[in-house]
């Protein structure tokens, strides 16, 4: 029996997973996710999957992640029929994230479409996706609870473990029967951390062959979350002091949850004040329904607060979801204090930039940084702290006081991966594939891994294959 592995996507990059691994010559894919830069570079790549979509045995997907399930509806739109195999949270929320991809693009063709025709130019650009496709995909899709093992291919089968990165997420171990023996192989998908809320730990999984692990912070170590929540409370009691204004630029998953169960515990230990807190995202907001109908994913902690004293970490008494543009629009009218949680997390898009460029030249408004910042955004230019920028055209003195807290990241750092591999047992470990990470930051982790005495540890190359044995 023939056993290789090779990436279509997130080898030597942080976005676009596509992972394979190929059983006697039958395909099953690991994430399906959409490839995120500019324009006309990210437009070629997610039309291209570099394998026939109908010869697919099945799609084997980590967690919600735009980069992880955004090209599915593209697959099934394009001849994939079989199974997508996903936990149930993560069914949920790919549907919301698909489902708002395929509206961003139909407004993006419409607005280009309308650019094109006043400039008596030919339009051909389409969208990869509709609604429609996403409701054939997320038809296909099986969901499968934790630690529960599924035939999914002839001589194949899975299992998901919590991989504690998001809501659903899993880290998905292949078993392959091969001339008489088990051949396992695990895909960690993004790796979480410990001690995160609401979510539980990643889980540990049983002693493998093979790893196909992220390397996102490969090189990088984060803060610790109680000093975090101590700036956090520090930044909250002077916007108390001041009547000034915090604005959270944050991703509509995960983070904006995460944030609010924060606040809420700051609040419930008296450490910060009841103050005004908007969450101002249309996604979020669904996104946060889903969170409440999933606690077969909380950790301990939330799970007793939630379900057995009734206490609801996402709708406390200071708390707010806005739901239509107009309450949006009232928010930059309100006197402060108050916090504004927004979308999008790197200032890009969303309503975040209409409560910037409406707060950012005052000396009373925080904008606080709670995520990675790509090169050439919005919010990495104000965490270079950059005096001036440019919103909707216009440009605007940064008066406002920026601040950054890393300590939120849903990634495991180098630090915390390794005490996570250390943990595993390791007896039949031959070998760890790294993929989803920058060069520096793989180069870096390998180095890392190999000091700890794991000895073959590959940085997985777009186009290259690896046979397992």
């Amino acid at each position: 029996m023939s056993i290789y592995f090779y990436s279509l996507g997130a080898a030597e990059e942080v976005t676009g997973s596509k992972h394979v691994l190929e059983v006697n010559g039958k395909p099953i894919l690991v994430d399906c996710g959409a490839f995120q830069g500019t324009r006309a570079e990210a437009d070629k790549k997610n039309r291209d999957f570099k394998i026939p979509a109908d010869k697919i045995e099945a799609v084997v997907l980590t967690h919600a992640h735009y980069d992880h399930c955004g090209l599915l509806p593209l697959l099934t739109k394009s001849g994939f029929n079989n199974n997508i195999y996903s936990t149930s949270a993560t069914r949920d929320l790919s549907n919301l994230i698909m489902m708002d991809s395929a509206s961003i693009q139909a407004r993006d063709a419409e607005y280009l479409r309308k650019q094109a025709q006043k400039k008596n130019e030919t339009f051909n650009w389409q969208p990869l996706y509709n609604e429609r496709d996403v409701v054939k995909a997320v038809n296909q899709m099986i969901t499968l609870s934790y630690m529960r093992n599924q035939l999914i291919s002839d001589g194949v089968s899975l299992e998901f473990y919590d991989a504690g990165h998001i809501l659903g997420s899993a880290i998905a171990v292949l078993t392959v029967k091969s001339n008489g023996k088990d051949i396992k192989i695990a895909f960690t998908g993004d790796l979480g951390r410990k001690g995160k809320p609401i979510i539980s730990d990643p889980a540990k999984i049983p002693a493998v062959d093979y790893i196909i692990l992220e390397s996102t912070y490969g090189n990088r170590l984060h803060e610790k979350t109680d000093d975090a929540l101590k700036l956090l409370a520090e930044i909250t009691n002077e916007i108390v002091g001041s009547g000034g204004k915090m604005i959270i630029p944050s991703f509509a998953i995960e983070r904006t949850q995460e944030l609010v169960y924060y606040f809420h515990t700051l609040v419930d230990k008296k450490i910060i004040p009841e103050i005004p807190i908007y969450v101002d995202s249309p996604m979020a907001t669904n996104a946060t329904s889903i969170f409440q109908i999933h606690p077969e994913c909380y950790d301990s902690e939330t799970y007793d607060a939630f379900l057995k004293h009734h206490k609801n970490p996402f709708g406390f008494n200071s708390l707010k979801f806005t739901t239509s543009v107009a309450e949006s629009k009232e928010l930059n009218e309100k006197p402060g204090p108050m916090i504004i949680i927004s979308a999008d997390g790197m200032c890009e898009a969303g309503r975040v930039q209409h409560h910037l460029l409406n707060n950012i030249s005052n000396p009373k408004t925080v904008i606080l940084l709670v995520g990675f910042m790509a090169d050439h955004t919005l919010g990495r230019r104000l965490m270079n702290r950059e005096p001036e920028v440019k919103i909707f055209d216009n440009w605007y003195k940064v008066n406002a006081r920026i601040e950054n807290i890393n300590a939120f990241s849903a990634h495991a750092d180098y630090s915390e991966a390794t005490a996570y591999l250390d943990s595993l047992d390791k007896s039949r470990l031959k070998r760890i594939f790294l993929v989803h990470g920058e060069p520096d930051a793989q180069s870096f982790f390998k180095n890392h891994l190999q000091s700890h005495g794991y000895t073959n540890v590959d940085i997985v190359k777009y186009g290259e294959t690896y046979e397992l044995t």
